[in-house]
C-alpha cells in the first residue's frame, strides 16, 4: 500500500505595480533552493486559509498589509518535493499599503512578467509563470 503524501500548502503573492511589473525574491542561502528567485509569500498554517496565510506572509517578508479582497486567484501548481506533495498557490495582487522593504534583507526586483521566464526559479514556479503571462494577456 502507497503511503499517503503529507501536503505542504504554500500561498504566493504576483504583486504587481502600477508599470504592470511583478516583484520576486531571492530565496536566502542556506534555505533549499537558494539563490532562485521566487514569488513572496509562505506556508499555510493549520487553521489559516490560504488568502489569511498569504496577507500574514506578505506582512511579516515585505512589511506590506494587504487586505484578503485585494487577492485574485491566479492558478496553482503540484510537484512532489523531498518526502512533501507541494501545493503552490498564486494570487495576484495590486493594492497594499506600507512602504514594500525585505524584513529578511531579500534581494527584491520589479520585472516585466515576461521577464520571468528568463530568470532561474523553483521548477514549481514555471507553470505559475506561464498561467499569469496567459492571464494578463487574456484578462478574464
Amino acid at each position: 500500500m502507497e503511503k499517503n503524501p503529507t501536503y505542504l500548502f504554500v500561498a504566493a503573492a504576483a504583486l504587481m505595480d502600477d508599470k504592470g511589473r511583478v516583484l520576486v525574491q531571492k530565496r536566502p542561502e542556506g534555505k533549499p533552493m537558494a539563490g532562485l528567485w521566487e514569488f513572496p509569500g509562505g506556508k499555510v498554517e493549520t487553521g489559516e486559509t490560504p488568502e489569511a496565510a498569504l496577507v500574514r506572509e506578505l506582512n511579516e517578508e515585505l512589511r506590506i498589509d494587504v487586505a484578503e479582497s485585494s487577492l485574485e486567484p491566479v492558478t496553482f501548481a503540484s510537484e512532489a518535493v523531498e518526502n512533501q506533495h507541494l501545493i503552490l498557490l498564486l494570487y495576484k495582487c495590486r493594492q497594499w499599503s506600507g512602504r514594500l522593504e525585505s524584513a529578511d534583507l531579500l534581494d527584491l526586483q520589479w520585472l516585466p512578467v515576461d521577464a520571468l521566464h528568463a530568470i532561474p526559479m523553483p521548477p514549481a514556479d514555471g507553470p505559475l509563470v506561464h498561467a499569469l503571462s496567459m492571464r494578463l494577456a487574456n484578462p478574464v
